[in-house]
């Protein structure tokens, strides 16, 4: 924790590792008050704004299965196992050594220390302006009171009052919205197939979402997809001069340490040192009055390691959700009575619906039946004339995907999502037409053990040349059963849609890929078991905040991302009025 002697390259008052959405809400509310905000990423800039959604682009708005390969090309695996097997089939006279010989050896990034069964082999970082909010689903929903901010007789770190103003605010810079799917007719068949199924299907209800309509909706079914930038606001415009306040952000500009200074309680961040990666010859100190690392889950506690903190916490009580996924095909009988099952609901006759061909009006089952009679009957009539074209599905070809969600209950401990979207896993075969496809997929809990962590090497460096990280994960008993009883709602849900997809029947994924790891630099009341406060401010370090999933302490099943954007309001504010401890 010495500094080091250097020139200062740059000064601004605040400094931000990370340009995801929790960091740039720091710097809008920063910025906002007037401080000049300094913000640095490892990743390249892949749009013209700041961290745009990749998904928003034409092409993939027509065909989201497509955006599965940049999903998959922006994701950097964090640990894996040395794989020591053989190529028994190699030429024998090729180069060959002992693999026992070199156990330590690292290939390819390959991680010796990493034990497979306490692994989280899909557990990924991404590298880029805008961190993964430039591929995320943009699902963001509350965490559930007691279920998520209450455990072990423990009360969440911030009050549940200030909590709600919080999301309040986190909502608005999102732009959160549940009504820009609810008038598609794909969507409501879902909802009503799942709210006439019984008990536990019933309360089914619209997915929150980043996202709004396009300014021509009228005439298309693309939206816009929230990420970073719709946080940053007018700052995502690089051109953009705020009023108050400065903003620059330096791409491929990676912190590999803080110097700080001090001891025992009072100790403060003297400069953050950064490489250049465009030139890595060329390494930088950057200082400010305050820091914030929010470049990840898993690179925050690595820079801070590499840094010199040593809080018993730091790393420790990691959680991350189990998951279950499937894929069905909606059944033939609901294709073929969906006028009749909207209208049911709706109580309208036919024809009689009100409101425009892709709004919902007063009466969105309603139009949403009409809509479909008219395509059906139009198609059937071309099938008819001998127009070998005619569309035999009679969802219109611009209705909008579903999007729905069973949120978390005390007595269902697990989030569903019931919608379509590109993963890397789940890709729609071309000769299945995807307007009849409905993913499920289930997220359940795990709870914080000391024991569940992320270690990093002294010795082993990543891709990054950053301290290798290494997963010692499993879940317990408990949990295991709690998520056998999750996967038995899946099925329940899936059979009450329709049949499995071939390629996509119920499975559990590989651990950590529903990407969302938490605690890893958990809040708390306590220096001990946590690694920063309900200001997000790191325990004994007064200038340093942190920001992003790692702060949860409970674990969670709901996607993480709301509240992280709510803590960073809550820490934005704190550090702009003053920490109540200074």
């Amino acid at each position: 924790m010495n500094g080091i002697d250097g020139p200062i390259a740059h000064e601004a008052d605040v400094l931000i590792i990370g340009s995801g959405p929790v960091g740039c809400t720091f710097a809008r509310k920063l910025v906002e008050a007037g401080r000049s905000v300094l913000m640095i990423d490892a990743g390249a800039q892949l749009s013209r704004r700041y961290g745009e959604h990749l998904k928003n682009s034409y092409l993939f708005q027509k065909n989201i299965d497509l955006f599965v390969s940049v999903i998959k090309g922006n994701l950097l695996p964090l640990s894996t196992a040395t794989n020591r097997e053989p190529v028994l089939t190699l030429d024998p006279s090729a180069f060959s050594y002992d693999p026992d010989k070199y156990a330590g050896f690292s290939l390819r990034n390959q991680n010796p220390e990493q034990r497979k069964h306490l692994n989280l082999p899909a557990a990924a970082a991404t590298y880029a302006v805008g961190g993964m909010a430039t591929h995320w689903t943009c699902a963001v929903p509350r965490f559930h009171p007691e279920v998520e901010r209450r455990y072990g007789g423990q009360d969440y770190p911030i009050d549940e009052k200030e909590m709600d103003k919080l999301y309040d605010e986190a909502e608005s810079l999102l732009a959160r919205n549940t009504s820009v799917f609810a008038s598609s007719a794909r969507h409501l068949l879902v909802k009503r197939v799942l709210q006439r199924a019984g008990e536990g299907l019933d309360d089914v209800t619209e997915l929150p979402l980043a996202v709004s309509d396009r300014a021509d909706s009228a005439q298309t079914s693309a939206v816009t997809w929230s990420a970073a930038d719709t946080v940053l606001g007018e700052l995502a415009d690089p051109a953009h001069t705020p009023s108050q306040g400065s903003f620059t952000l330096l791409p491929e500009h990676q912190c590999v340490r803080l110097e700080i200074t001090g001891s025992g309680k009072h100790q403060k961040v003297r400069h953050a040192v950064v490489r250049n990666l465009r030139d890595v010859r060329e390494e930088v100190r950057l200082r400010a009055e305050t820091y914030v690392v929010a470049c990840g889950v898993i690179p925050t506690p690595q820079l801070l390691f590499n840094s010199g903190v040593t809080l018993p916490a730091l790393g420790r009580y990691l959680t991350e959700q189990p998951m279950s996924f499937c894929q069905v095909v909606l059944q033939q009988e609901h294709m073929d009575h969906i006028e009749e099952i909207l209208r049911a609901e709706s109580g309208a006759t036919p024809g009689t619906a009100t409101g425009s061909a892709s709004g919902g009006g007063d009466d969105p089952a309603g139009t949403a039946a009409d809509r479909v009679a008219r395509y059906r009957a139009a198609q059937l009539k071309r099938l008819h004339s001998g127009d070998k074209c005619a569309d035999p599905v009679p969802f219109p070809p611009d209705e909008r995907d579903p999007n729905l969600a069973l949120l978390v209950t005390e007595q269902r401990p697990w989030h569903c999502q019931i919608h379509r979207d590109a993963f890397t896993y789940g890709a729609v075969p071309p000769n299945v037409d995807p307007r009849l496809i409905v993913d499920l997929r289930w997220f359940g809990i795990s709870r914080p053990r000391p024991e569940n962590k992320v270690t990093f090497s002294r010795s082993l460096r990543d891709t990054f040349d950053m301290p290798q990280p290494t997963f010692h994960f499993c879940l317990d008993e408990a949990e295991r059963k709690e998520t056998d009883r999750m996967n038995e709602h899946m099925l329940r849900t899936a059979s009450a849609l329709g049949g499995f997809m071939p390629g996509s029947e119920p499975v559990f994924l590989t651990p950590g890929l529903p990407l969302h790891i938490a605690g890893a630099t958990r809040m708390g009341a306590n220096p001990l078991n946590s690694v920063v406060d309900e200001y997000s401010k790191v325990w004994n370090i007064d200038n340093l905040y942190l920001g992003g999933n790692g702060l949860h302490p409970f674990g969670n099943a709901s996607n993480p991302t709301l509240t992280s954007v709510a803590t960073a309001v809550h820490a934005a504010d704190t550090i702009v009025k003053g920490h109540p401890g200074h």
